[in-house]
């Protein structure tokens, strides 16, 4: 009920404003279980993908959306529990991924749809990073659900970093044809299929959003345009007392 609400009074108005264009609509199943695998451009991308389904889709969020103390903390937790997420402690470890996993198996053993980055953080720059094995491909294998590989488009242009006010303009989303690896069966725990049946879902929606691939992942990526960024401003810093 409470997600009906958010959908209808969150949803509607997002349709309507920014109007995105579908493709592929017909891809996601009527019914059962099936694993929503979506590149991952913006904060939005959560919202806009709901928004265009008639189904309801769950995705796993951090934890600290939902334990932030105070009236703002209370009021984002009840937000992001009502828009169908769940949080997962990202802060690592194996405990941390068997939960998100377990997260993904609960909302596929009811037959609902369960969402997931498998970056596992939103692109730095607009192209599309490697895949993370540990979930994805676990949590597929596990449960032998279909994989549907999906494609936003032009979400990171909406709000870029350091913009307040969004942008209206129209996303995209298009939605790939459901990947199945039922002939994986009984290979969750080989390292090598896990990587194989990422690589394959990011093949999809690489095909699908027409980005740039990189074969490292985005948050070793972050990490290297933080330290660009920081050596950057040391050497402007240093020249700045030279100059002087």
């Amino acid at each position: 009920m409470i997600y009906g609400a958010m959908k209808f009074s969150i949803g509607g108005p997002l349709k309507l404003a920014f109007r995105p264009w579908v493709e592929g609509l017909e891809n996601i199943p009527a019914d059962g279980p099936a694993i929503l695998a979506s590149n991952h451009l913006s904060f939005s991308d959560s919202f806009f993908l709901p928004a265009v389904l008639d189904r309801k889709v769950t995705f796993i969020a951090k934890a600290e959306y939902f334990t932030t103390p105070g009236v703002k903390g209370r009021m984002t937790a009840a937000f992001f529990k009502g828009v169908g997420q769940l949080p997962v402690d990202r802060s690592g470890g194996r405990g941390a991924g068997q939960a998100a996993i377990q997260s993904g198996l609960d909302v596929l053993g009811r037959g609902e749809l369960f969402g997931i980055y498998p970056e596992g953080t939103r692109s730095p720059d607009g192209r599309l990073y490697r895949g993370k094995p540990g979930g994805l491909a676990r949590v597929a294998l596990a449960s032998g659900a279909p994989v549907v590989p999906v494609a936003m488009i032009d979400t990171e242009k909406i709000q870029p970093p350091g913009k307040v006010v969004p942008k209206l303009m129209r996303p995209g989303i298009r939605i790939g044809r459901p990947l199945d690896f039922s002939r994986y069966n009984g290979m969750e725990h080989d390292r090598f299929v896990l990587r194989a049946v990422t690589d394959e879902v990011m093949y999809e929606i690489m095909k699908l959003s027409g980005q740039e691939y990189v074969d490292i992942y985005a948050t070793a990526a972050k990490r290297q345009i933080a330290e660009a960024a920081k050596a950057q401003k040391q050497a402007q810093k240093e020249a700045g007392r030279t100059g002087s």
